[in-house]
């Protein structure tokens, strides 16, 4: 009987990334099931069930990639499925157990109480998580499996994903 590959969804508003992550992750042996939007991602969740979400932030809004992330961890059908975001922005690294207890430490520092979001990572643990806030200035919370830098690195990208399935 033969092994089916692993399917990854790959979100992203830029034709360009979603080729570039798809030529890759395709010579490591993996499905690529690209999405533009929100609204085709969710679509294809229910119907292809991959397994690992690798998804961009901006994109037909400001947070998209966010509300997709919470929407994936509020629906039980979704909440399994790893997601990875894809981020131009720096992710700050912190060695304490509780990533988000960090995320309020650095809201209360004059360096990055002003920042509109804020990416964290353990190393250690591996733990990560997005603290955004919307246009209301209301901060949220969203745990995720970690993070891919863009410009994507073909080594990085392949291990990130390797990690989750």
């Amino acid at each position: 009987m033969k092994a089916t590959k692993k399917k990854i969804l790959i979100t992203d508003d830029d034709i360009d990334v979603i080729t570039a992550v798809t030529s890759i992750l395709k010579k490591e042996g993996y499905e690529v099931i690209p999405a533009m939007n929100k609204k085709e991602a969710l679509e294809i969740l229910r119907s292809e069930k991959p397994d690992v979400a690798i998804l961009d932030v901006m994109m037909t809004t400001h947070y998209e990639g966010f509300e997709l992330a919470r929407e994936m961890l509020e629906k039980p059908v979704f909440k399994n499925i790893p997601v990875v975001i894809q981020t131009s922005l720096e992710v700050l690294v912190t060695t304490k157990s509780a990533v988000r207890e960090m995320a309020r430490e650095y809201r209360k520092d004059p360096l990055y109480k002003d920042l509109q979001v804020l990416l964290l990572k353990n190393p250690t643990d591996g733990t990560a998580g997005v603290d955004y806030r919307d246009e209301e200035g209301r901060s949220h919370w969203i745990p995720v499996n970690g993070f891919i830098k863009k410009p994507v690195d073909a080594q990085k990208l392949s291990a990130e994903v390797a990690r989750h399935v």
